[in-house]
């Protein structure tokens, strides 16, 4: 469904300040966030720049290229492809969401993306991944939809263990969440004064440690700043909720989570699963829509 209200304009062009949409990832979870943006679209509430990390990324691309859906119908119609995601795709490729298929023939045939309206639209779309090599997130704006973008957005999203390292340019890159999970600072640090930000997990919630370090330290030893990054993700995820927390205080950003705990995995193979995180994404969008829309208009 197109947004109907061909006549929005973004808060900037109001006249109150350049606004943005912060996605956070969480694999599957991050189906709740395209309930979320799915009714912002219906509703004609526009950000003049969007970034998202990992799923953020993956499923935030939809809303430059106005695909209100697309992310819900391709992984509910694929859910039992293992081209899509499978331990079979991991043994025989290297990735656990198949690379080739899942960022490249599937969008290019199978459910396809709409670049002439990606790249015709205005909003500023960002990806964040995380240089294996620093352990530092890089930050890609992507004004148009190709290959190597489709390659970045795969990046922010390949899990360590259960993916390939990603090289593109003068990077070697995995998920963006690594380095940067909630890229709220560096968006307000380019000029987004007034941010919505979408997490997928409650509040209250607090990252522990990864049990899964020393397994990434033996396969990524090549890269011992990448693994101190994961050594300290935990520390770095929390901060990012305080701070996160601090900006909703002061009116600088309008936060919108889950109110429990999403019924849903890193991995689903259960269309009905992810239909039932997409509708809770919706419910929780169509509770704060006004205050969003007071928010941005403010």
């Amino acid at each position: 469904m197109k947004n109907m209200n061909s006549d929005t304009k973004t808060s900037s062009q109001l006249g109150v300040g350049k606004v943005g949409l912060v996605l956070e990832g969480g694999a599957m979870r991050g189906l709740f966030t395209c309930g979320i943006t799915d009714v912002f679209e219906n509703y004609g509430i526009a950000f003049d720049g969007v970034i998202g990390v990992s799923a953020g990324a993956a499923f935030g691309c939809n809303i430059k290229s106005h695909q209100p859906g697309r992310a819900l119908r391709y992984n509910m119609r694929f859910a039992h492809d293992w081209r899509m995601c499978s331990l079979r795709s991991l043994i025989f490729t290297g990735d656990l969401f198949g690379a080739d298929f899942a960022y490249h023939e599937m969008p290019k045939h199978l459910d396809v993306f709409d670049v002439e309206t990606y790249n015709k639209s205005p909003i500023e779309f960002y990806c964040v991944c995380t240089d294996v090599v620093t352990g530092k997130a890089v930050y890609q704006l992507l004004p148009e939809a190709n290959d190597v973008t489709f390659d970045w957005i795969r990046a922010s999203a390949s899990m360590p263990l259960c993916s390939k390292v990603v090289k593109l340019e003068d990077y070697h890159l995995l998920d963006g969440g690594i380095a940067d999970s909630i890229p709220l600072q560096y968006f307000q640090s380019i000029g987004y004064q007034k941010n919505v930000v979408i997490l997928t997990r409650p509040d209250g919630y607090e990252k522990k440690k990864n049990r899964f370090t020393s397994l990434m330290r033996l396969q990524l030893r090549k890269y011992p700043r990448f693994i101190d990054a994961v050594a300290h993700r935990h520390e770095m995820y929390n901060s990012q909720l305080a701070y996160v927390k601090e900006q909703e205080r002061k009116g600088l950003a309008y936060v919108i989570r889950p109110s429990e705990a999403l019924p849903i995995g890193h991995i689903c193979h259960d269309p009905e699963q992810m239909r039932l995180v997409y509708e809770l994404g919706r419910q929780t969008a169509l509770q704060h829509i006004d205050e969003v829309k007071m928010f941005l208009n403010q």
